[in-house]
C-alpha cells in the first residue's frame, strides 16, 4: 500500500500548558511519543484530554511549554503547517461533497496534482474498505461508514501523527467494537503515531500501546494497558480504571502486606506507592470480590443485575459500607452473603493521595 506516514522519530510535549482566564486546563504536560505508537489520553470529562489534543492540532495556542517533532518546534506553526491528520467526534464531513471529494479535500488544499490526488483517494478508500462508495454523499452512508470516510481523509495526507477525538462516541455498541479493530488495523498499516482521546477505559485498554491517564489538567500515570489495569499508581487512577470499590480505612502492618479494616473485618492487602500504617484507601475491582460461603466479608444484597455469565451486584456491610461484587449464582435483594478477595487484588494507597 502506497499511503504511509511521513517519517519522524519522536513527538515531544515539553511542559505543555493551556489556561482559559483563571482556569488552568493543562498544567505542564510532558510526554514523548515514538513513531508507530498508539497513545490513548484517558480521563473523565474536564480532565484536559481534548484541550491537549486541540493544542497538538494547533486549534488552541499554548499558554506555556512547547511541542517538538524531532528537532522542529511546531507549536508556533499554523494547523495546516503541522501536517497532522484529525478525526473529529462528529466526523466534520462536508455534506454537499461526495466521499471522494471529502477524502481529497486536504490534498487539494496542499496543491497536489490531480492524478496524484486521484491515486491517493483510491488508495485511502481501499484502506478503509469503502472502495465502492466514493460517489455517494455522506448522508447516504451509515455512521460507521462516515467514520471511515473521516479516517480516510485524515490518513490520505500521509501525516506523521493522527489525532482522534472520541471518534466512536456517536456509534452504537456493535459498531464501536467493529471500528476499534479497524482503527488499530489502519494505524498499524500506515505506520503513523496515533493520539486517541477517550473517556472509555475499555477502549483505551483494547487499542493503546500506552495509556496517559489525566485528571484536572495533570498527567497522573503513563503506562501500558497491562500496567494500568493491574497496578494503578494512585487511588484516583484505580477508580477510573475500574476499581469501583474505594474504601477509606485504617491500615496496619502485616509482614510485606497491609491489613485494612473493611466491614468490621481485617483484610490483607498489597501496599502501593507510599502506603503505610495509618489512614489509607483500599481499592478492589468488583470482579475480584466474589461470593463465597466461607468469605470473611458479610454483606446484605441491595441490587443484582444479570450480565450473562454472572451477576453484577451491590451490597452493604453491617457498618454501612457499599461494595460492588460478582456472583456466579443468582442472588436477590435482601440476601445475606459472604465475600472473599485475593490479597493481591486489594490495593492499598495512602489516604492523602489527591
Amino acid at each position: 500500500m502506497a499511503i504511509a506516514a511521513r517519517d519522524f522519530r519522536e513527538l515531544k510535549l515539553d511542559g505543555m500548558s493551556r489556561s482559559f482566564g483563571n482556569l488552568n486546563a493543562l498544567k505542564g504536560v510532558t510526554l514523548n511519543v515514538r513513531r508507530g505508537e498508539f497513545i490513548a489520553l484517558l480521563g473523565p470529562s474536564g480532565c484536559g484530554k481534548s484541550t491537549a489534543l486541540n493544542c497538538l492540532a494547533g486549534l488552541l495556542t499554548l499558554s506555556g511549554g512547547s511541542i517538538w517533532l524531532d528537532a522542529t518546534r511546531i507549536d508556533r506553526l499554523k494547523p495546516e503547517e503541522r501536517g497532522f491528520g484529525m478525526v473529529f467526534q462528529n466526523y466534520a464531513l462536508f455534506p454537499h461533497m461526495s466521499v471522494r471529494r471529502n477524502i481529497g479535500f486536504g490534498l487539494s488544499m496542499q496543491g497536489r496534482a490531480k492524478p496524484d490526488i486521484e491515486k491517493k483517494i483510491k488508495e485511502a478508500l481501499s484502506i478503509v474498505r469503502l472502495g465502492d462508495q466514493g460517489e455517494k454523499l455522506p448522508g447516504q452512508l451509515s455512521g460507521g461508514q462516515q467514520q471511515r470516510v473521516a479516517i480516510a481523509r485524515a490518513i490520505v495526507i500521509e501525516p506523521p501523527l493522527v489525532l482522534m477525538d472520541e471518534p466512536l462516541s456517536n456509534l452504537d455498541a456493535k459498531l464501536r467494537l467493529e471500528m476499534r479493530s479497524e482503527i488499530r488495523r489502519i494505524h498499524d498499516l500506515i505506520g503513523s503515531a496515533t493520539i486517541y482521546v477517550t473517556h472509555d477505559q475499555e477502549e483505551a485498554l483494547s487499542l493503546a500501546d500506552r495509556i496517559v491517564v489525566m485528571r484536572d489538567g495533570v498527567v497522573r500515570q503513563v503506562g501500558t494497558p497491562e500496567e494500568l489495569y493491574a497496578r494503578p499508581a494512585h487511588a484516583d487512577v484505580a477508580e477510573f480504571m475500574g476499581y469501583r470499590n474505594l474504601v477509606r480505612s485504617h491500615a496496619s502492618k502485616s509482614g510485606n502486606m497491609l491489613n485494612v479494616r473493611i466491614g468490621g473485618t481485617d483484610m490483607p492487602g498489597t501496599p502501593v506507592g507510599t502506603a503505610s500504617e495509618g489512614n489509607a484507601v483500599a481499592a478492589i475491582r468488583p470482579d475480584d470480590l466474589k461470593a463465597s460461603p466461607d468469605g470473611p466479608l458479610s454483606v446484605t444484597v441491595e441490587s443484582a443485575q444479570y450480565h450473562g455469565r454472572d451477576f453484577y451486584c451491590s451490597g452493604r456491610t453491617g457498618d454501612g459500607i457499599e461494595l460492588y461484587f460478582c456472583s456466579e449464582r443468582r442472588v436477590a435483594k435482601g440476601d445475606s452473603i459472604n465475600l472473599t478477595v485475593d490479597p493481591s487484588c486489594v490495593l492499598v494507597y495512602a489516604e492523602d493521595v489527591p
